[in-house]
């Protein structure tokens, strides 16, 4: 069994450093690009896939489509344990604006936010149901990074979680009882080359 896990592509709050949480806030046009470009690295890749799920949050349903059509394969109903973290009152303030009030640590404070435990729980029941469910066959999944940095901190708890950008990749392999990780928080489909070249 093999899973790629995706955080959704640039949204508006994303550009300006807003916190969004389980506010449902769309894609914008360059994060539609940026689907689009991993869908086409996805193609050229040698690793296939089922079929695909999401959060059912705007912005990574969108971005969930926009890879399945490419790929040509199912897009599963939505599951709610996917969403983003809830940051409750915080949601729609600036991380600077929400560090200047609280502090760095803000993210582990109870500020109204839902419990990094709660995260991890639900995360981690997502998968095992996966397993049951399809434990030969491979998933892409679309998310969140909040969601996705708690569930690598539980997956491999002695190695430090980076910071998971818009629309990376990362692949995991069940191999046991351990996933093994094949790929990590990579973005390399981002980075556009210009292959132009003028002639005067």
């Amino acid at each position: 069994m093999r899973i790629g896990l995706i955080r959704h592509g640039l949204t508006d709050w994303n550009a300006a450093g807003r916190i969004q949480g389980k506010s449902d806030i769309p894609l914008n046009d360059e994060g539609r690009a940026q689907a689009s470009k991993l869908a086409h690295r996805l193609v050229d890749e040698p690793f296939t896939w089922d079929f695909a799920i999401s959060s059912g949050l705007l912005r990574a349903q969108e971005t969930a489509e926009i890879i399945a059509s490419k790929l040509q394969i199912p897009l599963l109903e939505a599951d709610i344990r996917l969403s983003e973290r809830g940051f409750g009152p915080m949601e729609g303030m600036q991380i600077s604006d929400l560090i200047a009030q609280y502090g760095d640590d803000w993210k582990i404070q109870d500020n109204g936010q839902e419990s990094l435990q709660a995260v991890e729980e639900r995360t981690l029941a997502f998968i095992a149901d996966l397993e049951v469910k399809y434990p030969q066959q491979n998933i892409l999944i679309v998310t969140h990074g909040g969601l996705l940095a708690q569930l690598y901190t539980a997956l491999y708890k002695d190695r430090p979680v980076e910071k998971i950008g818009n629309l990376s990749l990362s692949v995991l392999e069940k191999r046991g009882e351990l996933w093994e990780s094949l790929i990590y928080n990579c973005s390399k489909h981002l980075i556009v080359e210009d292959t132009h070249q003028t002639s005067r």
